[in-house]
C-alpha cells in the first residue's frame, strides 16, 4: 500500500516534495519524478523486448480505461511515432449498455487531443450480436456454461486482429500492466494450461501471416502506477467497471496476488521474472499448434474452426 510521504525528500531529484513510496524499490518519489520514471521504464521495456521497429505502423488497443489511455499518451510522445499515421488507436465496441458508450467517447476525446486517428470495430458488425445480446440469448436458452468474460475475451481478440489488419498495423500495443501479466500467469498455472503459459509473452510470436503481433509496453508497470500516471497527467479516463467483471475468475486471483504483494513487496516482479526465465523450457515441452483457416470465417484457427466461431455456435 502507498504511504503519504509528503514533505519528504524525493529519492531522484532531492526536492522536498515526495508523495509516493514505491515499496518494491524503496524509492520516495515526487509527482514529476514518478511520471518521468514510468515513461523511462516503458522506453526501457520497449528496447529490452525489441517491441517496435522504425517505420512500422502500430495500433494501440484503447478501451477508454486508465491503463490504455495512459499507454496511448506515453507512446504518442515517443520519437519513433512522430511520423503522422505511424501510431493509431483502435477500440472494440462490445455493445455493453451504459458502459461502452462512455468509454468510446473518452477514447475519441483523447485521440483528438493527441492528434491520432481513432478506429472503432463492433461486435455487432463482425458477429451480428452485441455482448449483451449474446448473454441474453444464452440465458434464454439456458446455455450459459461460460462467464461473459470468456466470450468477450475471445471475440474481442479476433475483432482487434481484424481492425489492426484493416488499418495496416503490423503490431497491436495493449495496456496489460504487471498486475495483468501476473494474474494471467497464475490463472494459467491454476488451470494447468502450460501452452498458454508458454505463449503469453511481452511480444507474441508471429504464428500466422494474418495475425498482428501483440506487444505489451506496460508489462513491467504496476497497475497502481499506471493509475497514478493518468491522474497526475490529468487525462480523462473511464472509471466505471464493466457490469460483467464481477463474475471473472481473475478477481479471485487479483485478490490473492495483491495480498501477497502487501506483505511481500516485489512479489509481482518476482513471478514475472521467474516465468520469463522458464518460458524457453515451457516452449520446448508444449505442442506448438499449426494454424489453418477457419472453416466458418476463414480467419486463423488452431483446429477446424476458430474459438470465436466455436463460441458463437452455442447460440444456435
Amino acid at each position: 500500500m502507498s504511504r503519504n510521504v509528503d514533505s519528504v525528500l524525493c529519492s531522484l531529484c532531492g526536492r522536498k516534495a515526495a508523495f509516493f513510496f514505491r515499496e518494491y524499490s524503496g524509492e520516495k518519489l515526487c509527482r514529476k519524478c514518478l511520471t518521468r520514471s514510468i515513461e523511462t521504464k516503458v522506453r526501457a521495456t520497449i528496447a529490452k523486448y525489441r517491441m517496435f521497429k522504425y517505420g512500422e505502423k502500430v495500433a494501440v488497443a484503447v478501451s477508454g480505461g486508465k491503463d490504455s489511455i495512459s499507454l496511448l499518451h506515453v507512446l504518442s510522445n515517443l520519437s519513433m511515432f512522430k511520423t503522422k499515421g505511424s501510431l493509431v488507436a483502435v477500440t472494440v465496441d462490445e455493445g455493453i449498455k451504459d458502459y461502452r458508450d462512455e468509454a468510446l467517447l473518452i477514447a475519441s476525446e483523447n485521440c483528438k487531443a493527441l492528434g491520432l486517428e481513432h478506429h472503432v470495430i463492433s461486435f455487432k458488425e463482425v458477429y451480428g450480436f452485441t455482448l449483451d445480446e449474446i448473454m441474453g440469448e444464452l440465458q434464454l436458452k439456458n446455455k450459459r456454461y461460460l462467464t461473459p468474460c470468456v466470450y468477450c475475451g475471445v471475440l474481442r481478440r479476433k475483432a482487434l486482429n481484424l481492425i489492426a489488419r484493416d488499418v495496416g498495423a503490423a503490431k497491436i500495443a495493449t495496456a496489460h500492466t504487471l498486475d495483468d501479466e501476473v494474474q494471467t500467469i497464475l490463472m494459467n498455472i491454476f488451470r494447468g494450461d502450460f501452452e498458454r503459459l508458454a505463449k503469453e509473452q511481452p511480444v507474441t510470436e508471429k504464428v500466422h501471416p494474418q495475425f498482428a503481433q501483440k506487444v505489451k509496453p506496460f508489462c513491467e508497470i504496476p497497475e497502481k502506477e499506471s493509475t497514478l500516471f493518468a491522474y497526475l497527467k490529468q487525462v480523462k479516463f473511464q472509471n466505471k467497471p464493466c457490469i460483467y467483471s464481477s463474475e471473472a475468475f481473475r478477481n479471485e486471483v487479483r485478490f490473492i496476488i495483491n495480498c501477497l504483494e502487501v506483505n511481500h513487496p516485489g512479489t509481482k516482479f518476482t513471478v514475472l521474472k521467474m516465468i520469463n526465465r522458464m518460458r524457453p523450457s515451457l516452449t520446448e515441452i508444449t505442442t506448438q499448434n499449426k494454424f489453418r483457416d477457419c472453416m466458418v470465417c476463414g480467419e486463423p484457427a488452431s483446429s477446424g474452426i476458430c474459438r470465436a466461431c466455436e463460441l458463437l455456435k452455442t447460440l444456435d
